[in-house]
């Protein structure tokens, strides 16, 4: 089964691709070897443009296609940036300066939960469509630490833990992200299609 993920971003590509190599007869295609367009992301919820992407991306290419919304949640900030994560200061996407702006809204704030919110939707080929989420909660740093993963990573410290995301080896971090959760769910389907192929 061919299965294109539909994202630019580099670092979301690395994470997907580890998190599915185990699924046996699935090749797994990025925007390098399928280019396709931009999808604008004007849903209100991560449900709503995970969606939008998935099926955007499917319609371009005619193929089966893996898209995910995801972002971060603050308590304190009443579930900001949320969907504009990844645009929380602004166009273009920057995530330093989003990391330094989300900061200095912080300030003075002491109650730092946190938690990193995800839906992946796959879209076949064939029309049907699956949706699963995960999870991730934590606290807010004052100050980024660690140089791996990408976004907010610097400044997310998962419960039970004392390093953030970024401090964190990749297979450390996959093995607790919201993206593993949700992936895990995801794969379930994903086997059971592979199966099913002819």
């Amino acid at each position: 089964m061919i299965l294109l993920l539909g994202t630019r971003n580099a670092g979301k590509i690395r994470e997907l691709k580890e998190l599915l190599a185990d699924v046996h007869g699935l090749e797994l295609l990025s925007v390098s070897d399928v280019p396709f367009s931009e999808v604008e992301e004007d849903g209100e919820t991560f449900r709503d443009n995970a969606l939008l992407k998935a099926r955007a991306i499917s319609a371009q290419t005619g193929l089966s296609v893996l898209a995910d919304d995801a972002g971060l949640e603050v308590a304190a900030l009443g579930g900001q940036p949320g969907v504009r994560s990844a645009r929380y200061s602004g166009e273009p996407v920057n995530y330093a300066r989003n990391n330094t702006f989300l900061l200095e809204r912080m300030k003075g704030i002491t109650d730092r939960r946190a938690r990193f919110v995800i839906v992946i939707a796959l879209r076949l080929a064939d029309g049907r469509e699956y949706v699963r989420d995960g999870a991730l909660t934590g606290r807010i740093t004052e100050v980024p630490v660690g140089f791996g993963g990408f976004g907010y990573d610097p400044l997310f410290i998962p419960d039970g833990y004392s390093r953030t995301l970024a401090e964190m080896p990749m297979e450390e971090k996959n093995r607790i992200s919201h993206r593993r959760q949700a992936i895990e769910k995801v794969k379930g389907v994903l086997t059971e299609i592979v199966s099913q192929d002819p």
